[in-house]
């Protein structure tokens, strides 16, 4: 196929599918009379990526798949399209995923000892229903605590390809791991969580998200627990 048809291909597919799309799925788009291979689809993104440099919008791999996303120099003018006012989340939630982004698979036990209050259900629920967090299996302990851990979701919302790329947090390097049976110093604790806060929010979340905001609530709860699978 003229490689200049195949890069104008995907660029419409990339702006109408409205989320990431990868390789694979690219590739399902041609009818097998007429393939395109791998090399060919590389090949077209790349040049739809050095066709973006000059452009407002910019081609970006996440997790998930490849997006043309609005720059984020771009991005302040163009949240004035949405009417909506904008709301940030609760600092109980940014830091229940920070911890679970930072520290996975971890229990709902784990979070409160480190955090040094309960979670609240509606923190663990807010999580789950952006698709941020899920359970990814179950602590051989008493009780069978859930653990949970980060999604795709949660990787292409904030422009990630791995948990790699999370930003470093070389201070957590000096916190022993946790140990559910003993109890935490209060100064660790605070460290910890106020740490992995500032590091989750040094990530710029996709152009293109909105956030809702939720208020902090302290009241205790059992685990939402899930009998997804962890993704492959």
């Amino acid at each position: 196929m003229d490689p200049q048809l195949l890069k104008r291909i995907v660029e419409a597919a990339l702006l109408a599918s409205g989320q990431p799309m990868s390789v694979a799925q690219l590739i399902a788009l041609f009818p097998e009379d007429h393939p395109v291979s791998n090399d060919e689809i590389s090949q077209a993104l790349h040049a739809l990526s050095e066709d973006c440099t000059q452009r407002s919008i910019e081609l970006v791999e996440v997790a998930s798949g490849f997006r043309l996303q609005v720059r984020q120099e771009i991005y302040p003018w163009i949240t004035r399209l949405w009417t909506e006012r904008q709301t940030r989340y609760g600092r109980a939630v940014l830091e229940t995923l920070s911890l679970i982004a930072y520290r996975q698979p971890i229990t709902r036990g784990e979070i409160e000892q480190i955090r040094g209050v309960a979670v609240s259900t509606q923190v663990i629920k807010t999580l789950e229903e952006r698709e941020w967090i899920r359970v990814v299996g179950h602590r051989d302990v008493p009780g069978k605590p859930a653990l949970f851990g980060t999604t795709r979701g949660f990787l292409d919302y904030f422009g990630l390809k791995s948990l790699d790329q999370l930003p470093p947090l070389a201070d957590l390097n000096d916190i022993p791991d946790l140990e559910p049976q003993l109890p935490f110093n209060d100064a660790n604790e605070q460290a910890t969580a106020s740490t992995t806060d500032i590091a989750l929010a040094h990530l710029e979340p996709e152009p293109a998200m909105q956030a809702t905001q939720h208020t902090d609530s302290e009241a205790t709860g059992p685990a939402t627990t899930t009998t997804e699978q962890p993704t492959s």
